[in-house]
């Protein structure tokens, strides 16, 4: 089936192309490097996986409860708009919540891999254009994910939010190498890895959780990779090119912030998304998980040194100056030990029911015998 088929509105069939812009960037230097990010190179080499065999899909999954959390995260939950719905269609709206979720997941992944492709191109050192290399194959593997669920579990697509492609776009046509850098490992990758982690702690449902553990398992090494990259380079700018920058974080965060608002999801349910807006606002859910999605972006951009007031400002502004805080470190250690807690888990309880199997089998024998 065509995933054309699946979308919730018309999607031109002809594909998105963005001019490219910048240098290709070749390097004649194959023995210089920086440890921390060759270490890391590495590492992406030591955790590739394959998500045919590591990811239980014969999980089942009920469509119109993808993820079994409380319909209070619904942002008309206890509205007029949620007591005019029946039972019947309040899972409809479940469904279309997380199919939109998920939808700007996968495309948010299919986004990361064209850009870590880019980076490979664009970067000027060779340390970091072997660890963008890997950081590709993790991409395509997240794509593949994302759209099996999708299509597999949840029978329904969204388009890509326009808010998501203009900050892609803006990403891909800066020439400036840095740049996708900081629109995708810092922006796009951070917002998404906060998601997801919100998303992983909550859901009730297993296969939703294996799946998110274990692309943040990937994903923490791609926010890594973006501070390391960027945190030597700039403190090598002059004032004006740091403010350009920050002018770039300032947007990008205000794009992010519009886009979770889901609004396309009540469009096709006759709701104006004006007044859904003000419900998101109202929300003690939607108040938390927005708060949440910065958890990782804020302190990214001050560790990356783009902090001046003007940009604390922005994020006072934004309720989520505080997030500054978190320790990034212990963050990302977290996500990769629950990601190998719960393989762990995993397969103690496959073998302790193989064992249960053979023993069954061994004492049906003895009683025969």
């Amino acid at each position: 089936m065509s995933t054309h088929d699946l979308y919730t509105a018309p999607v031109a069939t002809s594909t998105w192309n963005v001019p490219l812009a910048g240098d290709t960037r070749f390097t004649w230097e194959y023995d210089d490097g920086r440890d921390r990010l060759l270490a890391l190179y590495q590492k992406g080499k030591d955790k590739q996986w394959d998500s045919v065999t590591r990811i239980d899909w014969d999980l089942e999954v009920d469509p119109h409860d993808v993820l079994g959390v409380p319909d209070q995260s619904l942002a008309i939950y206890g509205t007029r708009y949620w007591d005019m719905l029946s039972e019947k269609e309040r899972g409809e709206l479940r469904r279309h919540s997380s199919s939109w979720q998920f939808s700007q997941f996968m495309h948010g992944e299919q986004g990361a891999m064209v850009t870590a492709a880019r980076i490979v191109e664009s970067v000027p050192d060779l340390d970091a254009k072997l660890y963008s290399a890997t950081q590709a194959m993790d991409e395509a593997r997240h794509v593949e994910i994302f759209t099996r669920f999708l299509q597999e579990k949840v029978g329904l697509v969204y388009p890509i939010n326009t808010k998501l492609q203009d900050l892609l776009n803006e990403t891909l046509t800066d020439s400036r190498w840095d740049m996708p850098y900081l629109g995708m490992q810092v922006l796009i990758e951070g917002l998404a890895l906060a998601a997801f982690g919100v998303i992983r702690d909550i859901t009730t449902k297993p296969l939703p959780k294996q799946i998110l553990a274990y692309v943040m398992q990937d994903e923490a090494r791609h926010v890594a990779f973006g501070r390391l990259a960027l945190r030597d380079y700039y403190k090598e700018l002059s004032a004006a090119e740091r403010r350009e920058r920050e002018d770039f974080v300032i947007e990008g965060c205000h794009l992010m912030r519009d886009r979770i608002r889901g609004r396309e999801i009540w469009t096709n349910f006759g709701i104006d998304p004006k007044e859904v807006d003000e419900m998101v606002e109202n929300s003690p859910y939607m108040r938390m998980f927005q708060s949440l999605l910065f958890s990782r972006i804020v302190p990214c951009v001050k560790d990356i040194g783009l902090w001046s007031e003007r940009i604390q400002r922005a994020y006072d502004d934004m309720g989520v100056l505080e997030m500054s805080k978190a320790d990034l470190d212990a963050l990302m250690g977290q996500d990769e030990e629950i990601a190998e807690r719960l393989d762990t888990e995993r397969f103690a309880a496959e073998e302790a029911e193989r064992k249960a199997e053979v023993d069954a089998v061994i004492a049906a024998e003895t009683a025969a015998g």
